[in-house]
């Protein structure tokens, strides 16, 4: 099955920021667009609007004249349904309501013929449920476009329960001829991006709730150390708080409340209060003309220790052992302990977080998890109240030495970048279990759709198939609520890993 002809017309229903983004895709793509839109005059404006991109792409030399000249000429508002008699496919960008789109594709179905594909551009509502009550259920399918629909690349293929196999490859191969990067899935609560992201967002507000740290010094940390594009409370300020908080209280209640997916009470405090993030001037950072953003917390300088000891291998932050002898610490190895962790001058010891809290051992401090321990310029660390304030100080000095930041946070368990990898990494094996989609589409799908330095299974070949399990573990004995519990999926996952290297 290949993609739709050129020639064939396709047509948008829907005229708001992504119904106009999809519509230009196909434009610029070479496809004759319809564009219709229930609210009179809607479609024609716009048309406009999208005619005064293309001429910006003119400008920026994206496209020649000629080529603006021969989309434009392929573009036609439609005044109504029956316009779109015509059209091989049709895609819709209405109102995130399971009624109206149910009403507006059995309109549809009596206008189209029954090759025609049909295609929602849903986010959180179920393709299976939208497309139920259709004659010919098989020819519908998801298209989930990322916004700004021209400049992402990323487009989720959802294949409802009804969905014809060759329909959602019609569908998938015609989004990359249209020069986007389809990933293919099954119709499941938040697709691939929106389910395998929410502990991105809700570890970050857990960690806030939990007075561990400040927005400021999370996003921070979860930049510069985890090598995220932005950080969770900046990122769902540009999305909108009434938007983020929407999604995750629709993947949270379809699936039945899981604990995992449970929603954020700081979250629906903001939203309540009308502070949405940019589009409202305020939400968890103020944007207010004069407002002053807020710095993350930085410790004051501290002298290094004149040397370490490492015990064992330290696992992932094994780098860290040459980056301290280029700093011109000197480095005592003593394997027979067993152990991964440094000692410090003090006694004190230095552990990458676990899920264990720092209050459970007599003299330990917690660093976070990071990305690139070499590149990354900021490290967060995290102690007790019975830490020797010298071995908070040596450990400080330590990593300012290898020329970090230092963020100090509260003794939270698993710590920013750790927890939030770690669960992260579990739901996307589960994902995968239950036939959501493959390793490969969702390392994909993470990368090009929000921008996250590595894909899951990216992160777990790094950091070793037991990592994430081995800190879940952890974190849910101290929090056994059933959020942090590690799934039966990644429990095999890692059991068949460690098989498989155990094999002569």
């Amino acid at each position: 099955m290949t993609a739709l002809d050129l020639s064939s017309p396709v047509a948008v229903v829907g005229t708001g920021t992504m119904g106009q983004g999809i519509a230009q895709v196909a434009l610029v793509a070479g496809h004759p667009v319809r564009l219709y839109d229930a609210v009179p005059g809607r479609a024609r404006e716009a048309a406009d609007a999208i005619g005064a991109r293309l001429d910006r792409l003119v400008e920026k030399e994206r496209l020649t004249g000629a080529e603006r000249d021969a989309a434009r000429s392929r573009l036609r508002p439609a005044e109504t349904l029956a316009d779109l008699a015509d059209c091989a496919l049709v895609a819709e960008a209405v109102l995130e309501r399971l009624d109206v789109k149910q009403e507006l594709f059995r309109a549809l179905e009596d206008v189209v013929g029954d090759d025609c594909l049909l295609a929602t551009n849903t986010s959180s509502l179920s393709v299976t449920a939208i497309g139920g009550t259709l004659r010919v259920p098989g020819r519908f399918v998801g298209l989930h476009f990322f916004n700004p629909a021209p400049r992402l690349p990323l487009v989720e293929v959802v294949s409802g329960f009804a969905t014809d196999i060759a329909s959602a490859t019609r569908a998938y191969e015609t989004a990359r001829a249209w020069g986007k990067t389809p990933v293919a899935c099954a119709d499941t609560p938040g697709f691939i991006v929106n389910r395998v992201a929410r502990p991105f967002y809700a570890e970050a507000f857990a960690i806030y709730e939990d007075q561990g740290a400040d927005p400021a010094t999370i996003d921070a940390v979860l930049r510069e150390s985890g090598g995220f594009r932005m950080g969770a409370f900046e990122l769902t300020d540009l999305i909108g708080q009434d938007v983020n908080e929407s999604v995750t209280h629709s993947v949270w209640q379809a699936f039945f409340q899981d604990v995992r997916f449970t929603p954020s009470l700081a979250q629906r405090r903001l939203v309540e209060s009308g502070r949405l993030g940019r589009k409202s001037g305020q939400g968890w950072y103020d944007y207010r003309d004069g407002a002053e953003r807020p710095e993350p917390h930085t410790a004051e300088p501290a002298g290094p220790p004149a040397y370490v000891v490492v015990e064992g291998d330290l696992g992932p932050a094994a780098e860290l052992v040459a980056l301290i002898r280029e700093a011109g610490i000197e480095v005592r190895q003593d394997d027979e302990d067993g152990g991964t962790r440094l000692v410090l001058p003090s006694g004190g010891q230095l552990a990458l977080a676990d899920g264990q809290t720092s209050v459970e051992y007599g003299d330990v401090v917690y660093f976070d998890l990071a990305l690139d321990y070499r590149a990354a310029t900021r490290v967060a660390l995290a102690h007790s109240q019975d830490t020797s304030p010298r071995t908070v100080a040596e450990a400080t000095g330590l990593f300012q030495a290898l020329g970090k930041k230092v963020s100090v946070i509260g003794d939270v368990p698993g710590m920013i970048v750790a927890r939030t990898v770690a669960r992260i990494v579990d739901l996307a094996t589960e994902a995968v279990a239950r036939g959501v989609a493959t390793e490969e589409d969702v390392d994909t799908a993470m990368r090009l759709g929000v921008n996250y330095p590595l894909g899951p299974f990216e992160w777990s070949r790094r950091l070793g198939r037991g990592w994430a399990g081995s800190l879940l573990d952890d974190l849910h004995e101290r929090a056994p609520s059933g959020r942090y519990a590690p799934s039966l999926a990644l429990y095999r996952h890692a059991c068949a890993t460690e098989k498989r290297e155990d094999t002569p």
